[in-house]
């Protein structure tokens, strides 16, 4: 394995979209929300690790979660658990983490992923990393990877590129054209139907110096600020840099800016697992299309009907056509799967959700 594959997994986030099962206390990467026997968090470091020597990746949270992190990750070297003093989006995420890879070893190839994200064929999974890694080695160029759409999705970032290939030692890679951030449904249909457009899984890879080069031409005020950092940085210190820094993405602040991003179209199955209805499309279902993702469940006169409980409970599902059921954290959840996309605000302990009408 190659010692100078780093990898940088983002696991601060907190997604409201899969209440009651996440809050702000119990975020979607620290869940086995696919029922699995693994929590996404776990999954995810599995599977950087068939690329990536243990010791070289790098987790980004929060300190309210660090301890989670710690639990699902036993034996991490303090450099390896990074705890941002706020949410800054994932450019200062990556900042920071690339600040401390540089004094461990400044000729580093480095991926960059989310850690919630659901990845179906292992193989070819590493097969893809292994060659993006390769290109990236030997180029000055930011390397993604693309998975191919299988409907318009309005929720998931899509990436354009140039059809033809790079060059003739990578017949694979593409030149990106364009990045769009969660296109109306109308608009990822032409995107789909042109041929020209992946999904973007949000993995990227480059070599240490042409992320901080990126960094310097794109956000030079984070580059700056986040260049001295180290794993052991005084908290006053980091707390002042965070306090100071920009709110902004990867994708927004060097992605869809930087003229040397280039793509690997995905040969592995993947999903963000966004919300309970991309959830309900990567489970196995029964010839009625039900799922479920945990929990003993029993379904009769029901159809198209998704359900995710504890597992140590027993759901017995009667005469429901297109349903959502859940129960976590002291909530049962009972509603039409159309109605599943939710806005939930929290205040103290209390969760409230309001109905929020779909896009078309």
């Amino acid at each position: 394995m190659n010692r100078n594959n780093f990898c940088i997994i983002m696991a601060g986030g907190i997604s409201s979209r899969f209440w009651p099962l996440c809050n702000p206390n119990h975020a979607k990467q620290f869940i086995d929300i696919m029922g699995t026997g693994e929590t996404m968090l776990q999954s995810t470091f599995r599977h950087y690790s068939a690329v990536c020597d243990r010791d070289n990746i790098i987790i980004v949270t929060t300190e309210a979660m660090k301890r989670q992190v710690q639990c699902q990750l036993p034996g991490l070297k303090p450099y390896q658990i990074l705890c941002e003093p706020q949410r800054r989006n994932t450019a200062p995420c990556v900042a920071f983490a690339a600040a401390v890879i540089r004094r461990i070893n400044p000729d580093a190839n480095i991926i960059v992923t989310p850690s919630d994200h659901a990845i179906f064929n292992e193989k070819s999974f590493v097969s893809d990393l292994h060659e993006a890694l390769d290109v990236a080695s030997r180029h000055d160029w930011i390397v993604t990877l693309g998975a191919p759409p299988t409907s318009p999705t309005p929720s998931y970032g899509y990436i354009q590129y140039d059809l033809s290939a790079a060059e003739a030692a990578t017949p694979k890679l593409h030149k990106v054209i364009t990045f769009t951030e969660k296109p109306p449904v109308e608009m990822a249909r032409q995107f789909i139907a042109s041929g020209e457009f992946l999904w973007n899984t949000g993995i990227y890879v480059w070599r240490l110096p042409v992320l901080l080069d990126a960094f310097a031409e794109h956000l030079p005020a984070i580059a700056e600020s986040f260049a001295e950092l180290d794993y052991d940085t005084p908290q006053e210190q980091l707390e002042h840099i965070y306090e100071t820094s920009d709110t902004i993405s990867i994708d927004y602040g060097i992605m869809e800016k930087a003229h040397n991003v280039y793509c690997l179209p995905a040969s592995f199955g993947w999903s963000d697992v966004e919300t309970w209805d991309s959830l309900y499309d990567v489970l196995s279902k029964d010839a009625a299309g039900n799922a479920f993702a945990s929990g003993k469940t029993l379904f009769y006169d029901s159809h198209n009907t998704m359900v995710h409980v504890p597992e140590d409970m027993v759901a017995i599902v009667d005469g429901l056509d297109n349903y959502l059921v859940s129960s976590a954290n002291g909530v049962l959840l009972i509603t039409p799967r159309e109605h599943s996309d939710m806005l939930i605000r929290f205040s103290g302990d209390v969760a409230v959700a309001e109905s929020k009408p779909l896009k078309s």
